[in-house]
């Protein structure tokens, strides 16, 4: 699996950004997919995360802001990020979870940061 994010830049607070993750693999749909984040000098946090049936869920302090979501037609993975904050400033990543398919299995896969910066 390869992962490509982009959609990353600098926006005012409130503002709004859509990160984006182009998965390779045919088994996307099969896969937990991620996104996470990591601030200057901070620990990489997980931010939100989607399951293969559909099911999402969010760090406390994204919820209600922003939505994870993927198009299997497109295998892309979104993050819609709405009323952005200084403190969200950071690099995101985005991750494909570890699978077993068809007896096959499938290492976690790390796309390249796309750097989001939000100005007070």
């Amino acid at each position: 699996v390869q992962l490509q994010a982009s959609g990353g830049g600098l926006v005012q607070a409130g503002g709004s950004l859509r990160l984006s993750c182009a998965a390779s693999a045919s088994i996307f749909a099969l896969q937990t997919m991620n996104w996470y984040r990591q601030a200057r000098e901070r620990p990489r946090e997980l931010v939100a995360t989607i399951s293969s049936g559909g099911s999402s869920s969010y760090l406390d302090s994204v919820k209600g802001r922003f939505t994870i979501s993927r198009d299997i037609a497109k295998n892309t993975l979104y993050l819609q990020m709405n009323n952005l904050k200084p403190e969200d400033t950071a690099d995101y990543y985005c991750n494909a979870d570890r699978a077993l398919v068809g007896g096959r299995y499938y290492p976690s896969q790390w796309g390249q940061g796309t750097q989001v910066t939000v100005s007070s």
